[in-house]
Order: structure tokens, then sequence, then C-alpha cells
């Protein structure tokens, strides 16, 4: 029986998803939303997990693999991505962090069932569509410790809290904004960070 965690903070997603994939194979299918995803990922130790890297939270986690001082997937390695076109920048973030797969969200049912089947196996799993964007895309010139801080930042987070999250001084991390601010030409932080989500970084 293959175990699966479905992470995604819309109730409904997740059950959907947890639903269809009970539905088409032996799968043992858990489904969470970001604040409960480290103790089920700990508990369960899931062959396959499941994110929607649109879904928000993602892109800290992407980043720098933790959020505060809780490691979020027990094996990053074994993570399978939905992910869209439209979000190439997205797409490298996932593709830095070692996921395993990617699943257009626009594709068949069939193929997340597949792809949960591949990654399960240790394979990789790349929808054609998505390999074409990860080709068209310009690379993030973002480094990921700077994504992890603007996405932190773009949640809400004051520097205090960027800095204790990440294991940082407070002084590290407005370096980090401020470099963050100078790559994407912006005006300042909120600029930078209205950039980096129209860009698909963050």
């Amino acid at each position: 029986m293959t175990k699966v965690l479905v992470l995604h903070d819309v109730s409904l997603v997740r059950s959907a998803l947890a639903a269809l994939l009970r539905s088409e194979g032996p799968f043992e299918v858990t489904s969470a939303g970001w604040r409960t995803a480290a103790r089920q990922s700990a508990c369960l130790r899931p062959d396959v997990t499941v994110v929607d890297l649109d879904c928000p939270g993602t892109t800290a986690v992407l980043a720098d693999g933790r959020r505060g001082d809780q490691q979020v997937l027990a094996s990053p390695s074994s993570v399978l991505m939905l992910a869209s076109t439209g979000a190439p920048g997205s797409l490298h973030r996932a593709f830095r962090a070692e996921a395993r797969g990617y699943v257009d969200k626009d594709g068949s049912p069939g193929r997340l069932v597949r792809a949960v089947r591949k990654v399960a196996a240790g394979e990789r799993f790349i929808d054609a569509s998505l390999a074409s964007a990860f080709m068209e895309a310009d690379p993030v010139p973002l480094s990921p410790r700077e994504v992890s801080v603007l996405a932190r930042a773009a949640e809400g987070d004051s520097i205090a809290e960027i800095a204790r999250a990440l294991h940082l001084a407070s002084g590290t991390v407005r370096n980090y904004m401020a470099a963050a601010t100078r790559k994407t030409g912006a005006r300042n932080l909120i600029d930078a960070i209205r950039i980096s989500r129209r860009e698909g970084w963050v």
C-alpha cells in the first residue's frame, strides 16, 4: 500500500484530491493543511507528498525546507508538485527544491495517479507541458535564501519573526531584503514582493 500525504490549505481541494487517489489505486491517503503538515509528515513518513505549488505557504517551504523550527516535509525527495505552465518561476523554485515529480494542474486525473505511482517507485515524473515551461522560463535572479525571506515578508512576517524562523540575525534578514529589492529592480520591499509574485518567484 502506497502512503500518500496531500497538503493543501483549502479543505475542499485536498479532500477532492484524496478521494480521487483513494478511488484510483491501492493508496493510503491522508490530507492536511500546512498547520499540521509537519506533524502528519513526521508520523506518516509518506511515500509521496502531493503539494500544490500555488498554495499559500508553499514558497517558504520550497526555499528553505523548513517552517519555524520544524522540518515540514519528512522526505523532500518524494514530493510531487501540482503546477501550472503560467508560473515558470514557481517551477524553477520547485526544481531547486529537488521535487521528484511535476503534474500539470490542467491535465487529466489519470496523470496525477500515474505520477504518484512513478514517484512512489523512486522515479521522476514531469508532464511534457511543464517541461516546455521549464525550458522557456528565465532563471530566477534571487537566491533560495532571498526567496525564503521575501516569501515570509509577503506573508506578513516581521523582520524579527523571519530572523527567528530562519535562524538568522535581524541585520542579515535586512541584507537579504535589500539584495532582493536590488535584484528585482524594485523601488522598495513592497514593490519587490509585487514583482516577485507577478513572476512566480514567491
